[in-house]
């Protein structure tokens, strides 16, 4: 079924409002078997017309959103009409929940609200028991130019979301006949690329009948995604773990974060954090993690040198000697971490963020990370991540949880 998404809105186009409409519709839509085969995003005014003239001629199904609130701007509804050769009344149901909204909030109703009621003759309105804007339900029947079914839904997600569960998901399910979605595993890994995988085992993947699968980068990590038949993933999967099984993060969606609480909580293990460039991002996205407190006890964010010394233990000496980012002082911050916290693991890390503070020696990218554990000799090793400061700090804390998880597996 060929679904496609229109998301109008000048604000989506200024970068003003974030457009998560397609993220999202594409997840839940996967799980009813269906996909989006086109998005389109376009401002306020006559431009939603030419797009949703190509839409309908083209789709099966058009979802489209935003432009049903009360201001001039907001035209969906006559555009709607004038492309599909549909006259537009005043839905009496509509304009009474329109009328009860404002009743209720003891507010009176504008004018430019009437509007808010008009609905394309013969079309089913989709109650908003969360704004004002009812959606509209355009059947293919009514649609005088093809066979494309129309949904129009509010911009806000939290309107919606829930008209989109309530109203338009079972006419899709219906339209669409499919009663049986594929079955879809994803298989995190880290500290390999999309380039291992294609030279290591693309070939075998591709030899699988029925099976689809792709590829998706993030930094630290890759993420593989199987579609098809259960037999077709189990051999999928049976592949990919025969190459790379040291490198898994999780085969159920799992975060790195989420895979190294849960073999904390599983060995009955603690954990502490020593971050300086990271500045408490490691801690931040453990806590994240629901049950955490089982496992992390202290996170130490000695983002100066005197916070390394007093709170860590770190030799004044040794800062002067080889400087905050160097070996040495990350194998004391994960050591003083472990003392201080009486935690199970401790890890550290230090770090040029950059974009100054660099040298030829310690270029801006480079980082140290420590790792200390119980009856067991501290370490650190040595990444380079030349990013801006925010992906640096993503990619140090993801090489420090995978660190961890790599200790607590023996790896």
């Amino acid at each position: 079924m060929r679904i496609e998404i229109l998301n109008t809105g000048t604000e989506l186009l200024l970068g003003n409002t974030v457009n998560t409409h397609a993220a999202w519709f594409g997840r839940e839509l996967f799980k009813l078997g269906l996909r989006i085969s086109r998005q389109t995003t376009v401002p306020d005014g006559d431009a939603i017309r030419d797009a949703m003239s190509e839409s309908v001629a083209r789709a099966d199904a058009l979802i489209v959103t935003g432009g049903l609130g009360p201001t001039s701007d907001d035209l969906t509804r006559e555009i709607t009409a004038e492309v599909l050769g549909i006259d537009l009344i005043t839905d009496e149901a509509a304009l009474r929940s329109l009328e009860n909204f404002f009743a209720l909030r003891g507010r009176p109703m504008a004018q430019a609200n009437l509007k808010q009621a008009l609905v394309p003759v013969g079309c089913d309105v989709l109650p908003n028991p969360n704004g004002t804007a009812p959606g509209v339900y355009v059947p293919p029947r009514l649609n005088g130019r093809s066979n494309c079914a129309v949904f129009l839904l509010p911009g806000p997600p939290r309107e919606l979301y829930p008209m989109a569960h309530a109203e338009v998901f079972p006419r899709l399910r219906a339209l669409s006949g499919v009663e049986n979605p594929p079955s879809v595993l994803e298989l995190k890994f880290t500290g390999i690329g999309e380039s291992d995988f294609h030279q290591g085992i693309d070939a075998e993947l591709a030899a699988i009948p029925g099976l689809e699968y792709g590829y998706c980068a993030h930094i630290g990590e890759v993420d593989l995604r199987l579609i098809g038949p259960p037999a077709a993933l189990e051999e999928g999967r049976r592949i990919a773990l025969g190459r790379f099984s040291s490198f898994l993060i999780s085969d159920d969606g799992s975060s790195l974060e989420a895979t190294v609480v849960r073999l904390l909580t599983e060995r009955t293990m603690t954990l502490a954090t020593a971050e300086s460039c990271t500045g408490g991002l490691i801690s931040h996205r453990l806590t994240n993690v629901p049950g955490a407190s089982a496992v992390f006890t202290h996170g130490f964010a000695t983002y100066a040198n005197a916070a390394k010394i007093s709170l860590l233990g770190v030799s004044p000496g040794d800062l002067e000697i080889h400087g905050a980012v160097s070996e040495v002082v990350a194998r004391q911050m994960a050591a003083g971490a472990l003392a201080a916290s009486g935690a199970d693991v401790a890890v550290s890390v230090t770090g040029i963020a950059g974009p100054d503070g660099g040298s030829d020696e310690k270029p801006v990218g480079t980082a140290w990370i420590g790792l200390a554990a119980k009856g067991a000799e501290t370490t650190a090793f040595k990444v380079f991540h030349p990013r801006n400061r925010h992906d640096f700090k993503l990619a140090v804390s993801q090489a420090a949880l995978e660190a961890v998880r790599r200790h607590v597996l023996g790896l």
